[in-house]
């Protein structure tokens, strides 16, 4: 199989495999099109806790199981050439749920952050954390921080991780920061313009993603990158994110090659 790195003009190609349940579309990568493919792709990881429902398991192994797709699937992107993979991991609004499993998530990213920090230079991924952190546990803040300044100069795929993210306080902080420049005279009202707010997101300095897929059947964007996703493909997929693979995210790929962006236009 020919490596990504090895050609610059990569296609994605269609084969079909034969599966005890009959014929089965599978997307094989033998080469991408670096033209047509994202740069920056989007995911909600949902289904972690219906998945564990479903095998009658304890919610905090769904997790594991999804933490574990998320590292295969960041691993593979930056493998095809990805740019920029975004991924929501723990919403403003997932607080609600039990103590029991907000914990549980707290310890999840905390032992994965640790183990990457651990991996030689990551693989070349840049990590970024999408979120108000402040008022995080010492700890957990203290292993973002590090994976952050450890990883700030590879040059591979940047894996966006959104935590303590909600897309609504993400605008409302850049509102605020830019009103506190126009309070100091720093900055006119009449300079203000969408650029500007783009600048103040946590998202600053990256592109809008061109994808933005949810597995778990659900139909919604729940408050992720609300300003980012104006002219975002969305895909939705009815399976859990503990299933979802490599083959999944390049049928994915494959799906957004054959759509048409227009931008408002023709």
């Amino acid at each position: 199989m020919i490596k990504a790195s090895e050609n610059k003009n990569l296609k994605i190609n269609i084969t079909q495999n034969r599966t005890k349940k009959g014929r089965k579309t599978i997307v094989a990568i033998e080469n991408i099109d670096k033209e047509l493919m994202p740069k920056h792709i989007a995911i909600i990881m949902d289904g972690n806790r219906r998945w564990a429902k479903e095998k009658g398991i304890d919610t905090k192994l769904g997790h594991k199981a999804g933490a574990e797709t998320l590292e295969k699937i960041a691993s593979y992107a930056n493998k095809i050439g990805l740019k920029y993979l975004t991924v929501y991991a723990f919403s403003t609004e997932n607080w609600k749920r039990t103590k029991e499993e907000v914990g549980a998530l707290m310890i999840l990213l905390r032992t994965y952050l640790d183990k990457f920090l651990n991996k030689e230079s990551l693989r070349n991924i840049r990590i970024r954390v999408l979120g108000d952190i402040e008022n995080l546990d010492k700890s957990l803040k203290e292993s973002i921080e590090k994976i952050i300044e450890k990883s700030k100069n590879n040059t591979g795929l940047t894996l966006n991780i959104a935590f303590n993210y909600g897309g609504r306080a993400e605008i409302v902080r850049a509102v605020r920061r830019i009103s506190d420049k126009v309070s100091k005279d720093e900055l006119k009202i009449e300079d203000i313009n969408e650029e500007l707010v783009t600048n103040n997101l946590y998202t600053n300095g990256e592109p809008d993603p061109d994808l933005l897929i949810r597995p778990g059947g659900e139909l919604r964007i729940s408050n992720f990158l609300l300003w980012q996703l104006a002219y975002t493909e969305f895909l939705f997929i009815d399976k859990y994110w503990p299933d979802f693979s490599e083959e999944d995210l390049l049928e994915a790929i494959k799906k957004f090659e054959n759509r048409n962006r227009k931008f408002g236009g023709k």
